[in-house]
C-alpha cells in the first residue's frame, strides 16, 4: 500500500480524539509551531546579495559546532565567525534528524539547530534536499531506519511529489536560505541492470523540487544533480573521453548524467559535482597527488562549456580512503600542500562554490578535521585546514582575475603558485627544503610548506 500525502488527514479519523490530544496533532502537523521558529531566526540575519556564486565553505556532518560542551560550542562559533564561510547542511543525516517521520508529521529540531549556527557565524546557509523519509521510499511511517543501505535509498517514483512538497515546507521555514542543491550524490537512482545511472528518474524528481522551490520564492536558487565525478585511469576502454588528462578521464557514467539533466531540467541557477583527484578503482593518484589535482580543473572547465552554469564542488577528496573509509595516511601539512593545491586547481577552472566535508570528529585526533572537537573541554580551535580554507576564501573568492608570476625554471616543477594583485599563495610539492624565486623573491621553504605573501 502506497502512503501518500493525498488522503493523509480525513475529518473521520480525528473523531473520538480528545480536544487537548486535537490541539496537540495539530499543532505538530503544523511543524512545531509552524514555520514561525524558522522566520524569527530569519529576522536576525542581515541582508546580503544572493549569488550562485557563493564561494569556499563547508558542509555540517554528523559532529560539529551545535553539539559537544559549552566552552567546545563557543569556542567553534568563534572559529566560524572569524571568517563567514558558505555552509551547507542536509535536510536529514549527517546531523539532522527525520525531518517528516510521517506524512504531516514534522520534526525540524536538529535543522532548526543547524540553520542557526548558521545564522549566528554570518553564514551563506546551503541546504542540500536529501535523503527521504522512510514512508517515501517503503518504509513504515513513523519508523526511521538510519542504516547507510536506506540513508542511500531513493524516494520512490510515486513520493517524488512528496519529497518536493517537503522540499517546500523546508523552504518556507527558513526563508533567508537562498541556496538548495537536490539530493546526494544520486543515491538510489543506480541501475545495475543498465549498468549506469537512472538519469531519468533523478531528473524528474529535480524538475519537482526545482518548481516547488521556485513557487515558494523565485529568487531560490537551485542545483544538480550532484554526481561523483568519477575518474578512469588513462588508456582505459570505450570511446573517446569527454575530459582528460595525465590523472585520468571522467567516467563516461557522470559524464552522461551532465549530458541529460542539463537537456531535460526544468532549469537550474548552478551545477554541483562531487569527487577525488584518484580514481574510481586502485585509489591511483597520477602522475602523483599533486598533478592528479588538476583533474579539478578540467573537469570544473567542461562543465562550464557544457551546462553554461556556475559549478559546485559539492564535496572534494585528494588523499584515498583506507579500508574504513578513513584518510589518515598522510602527515598533517603533507595533507594540507595537496589541498591547497587542489584548491588552487578548483579556483583556476573557475569553480563558483566548493564545499569542504570533514569539520570534525569526536575525539582528539582527526587528520584534515577544520576545528578540534567540540565534545573536548579545550575543543573548538581552528586546525591548520580552517586557516587554509578561511584564508583562501578572503583572497580568492569566485571571480578572481588571476595574474601570472615569474618562477626560476628549476622551481617550477616544483611548485604550485596561484596569485592575483593582492595576493600569493606558493606550495612547495616535496617532502624536502627547496629555495625558492618566485614573483621576484628569494625565500626557502619547509617540505610540504604552504606560504602566503602580500604583493
Amino acid at each position: 500500500m502506497v502512503l501518500s500525502r493525498g488522503g493523509r488527514w480525513r475529518i473521520a479519523g480525528l473523531l473520538g480524539i480528545g480536544v487537548a490530544a486535537l490541539a496537540l496533532l495539530l499543532t505538530t502537523c503544523a511543524g512545531r509551531p509552524g514555520d514561525d521558529a524558522g522566520r524569527r531566526g530569519a529576522d536576525r540575519t542581515r541582508e546580503r546579495p544572493v549569488t550562485a556564486a557563493p564561494g569556499w565553505g563547508l558542509t555540517h556532518t554528523q559532529y560539529s559546532a551545535d553539539r559537544g560542551t559549552e566552552q567546545g560550542r563557543r569556542a567553534a562559533e568563534k572559529t566560524l565567525s572569524a571568517e563567514p564561510l558558505t555552509q551547507n547542511q542536509h535536510i536529514m543525516g549527517w546531523g539532522a534528524s527525520n525531518p517528516e517521520p510521517s506524512p504531516g508529521r514534522y520534526d525540524f529540531a536538529d535543522l532548526d539547530r543547524r540553520v542557526d549556527l548558521m545564522r549566528k557565524t554570518g553564514a551563506t546557509p546551503v541546504l542540500t534536499l536529501c535523503c527521504a523519509p522512510d514512508w517515501m521510499k517503503g518504509g513504515k511511517p513513523g519508523d526511521t531506519d538510519w542504516s547507510q543501505q536506506a540513508l542511500e535509498t531513493a524516494p520512490t517514483p510515486e513520493h517524488y511529489a512528496d519529497f518536493a512538497e517537503l522540499a517546500g515546507k523546508v523552504a518556507r521555514r527558513y526563508p533567508d536560505v537562498r541556496h538548495f542543491i537536490v539530493w546526494n550524490e544520486l543515491k538510489g537512482f543506480y541501475d545495475d541492470d543498465k549498468n549506469r545511472w537512472d538519469y531519468e528518474g533523478y531528473t524528474k524528481l529535480y524538475n519537482l523540487v526545482y518548481a516547488e522551490l521556485k513557487r515558494q520564492n523565485a529568487h531560490n536558487l537551485v542545483g544538480g544533480p550532484y554526481v561523483v565525478a568519477d575518474s578512469e585511469p588513462p588508456g582505459g576502454t570505450g570511446g573517446p573521453p569527454v575530459v582528460s588528462g595525465p590523472w585520468g578521464s571522467l567516467d563516461q557514467r557522470s559524464a552522461d548524467v551532465i549530458t541529460y539533466w542539463n537537456r531535460h531540467k526544468a532549469g537550474a541557477d548552478f551545477v554541483v559535482v562531487d569527487g577525488s583527484s584518484y580514481t574510481r578503482e586502485g585509489d591511483q593518484l597520477l602522475p602523483d597527488e599533486f598533478g592528479a589535482t588538476a583533474k579539478f580543473t578540467d573537469v570544473t572547465r567542461w562543465l562550464r562549456e557544457t551546462t553554461q552554469l556556475p559549478v559546485w564542488w559539492a564535496e572534494w577528496y585528494v588523499e584515498p580512503p583506507d579500508a574504513d573509509d578513513d584518510r589518515d595516511g598522510w602527515s598533517e601539512p603533507h595533507r594540507l600542500a595537496v589541498q591547497a593545491a587542489a584548491m588552487t586547481r578548483l579556483a583556476q577552472g573557475g569553480t563558483a562554490a566548493a564545499l569542504y566535508w570533514n569539520p570534525q570528529e569526536t575525539g582528539a585526533k582527526c587528520p584534515g578535521c577544520l576545528w578540534r572537537s567540540t565534545e573536548l573541554a579545550d575543543g573548538g580551535g581552528p586546525l591548520p585546514m580552517m586557516d587554509l580554507l578561511g584564508r583562501f576564501a578572503r583572497e580568492f573568492p569566485p571571480g578572481t582575475r588571476f595574474r601570472t608570476v615569474d618562477i626560476a625554471a628549476d622551481d617550477r616543477p616544483n611548485v604550485v603558485v596561484l596569485a592575483d594583485d593582492d595576493a600569493l599563495l606558493v606550495v612547495n610539492t616535496l617532502k624536502r627544503p627547496i629555495h625558492a624565486q618566485i614573483d621576484g623573491r628569494s625565500f626557502d621553504m619547509d617540505g610540504y610548506e604552504v606560504r602566503w605573501f602580500k604583493r
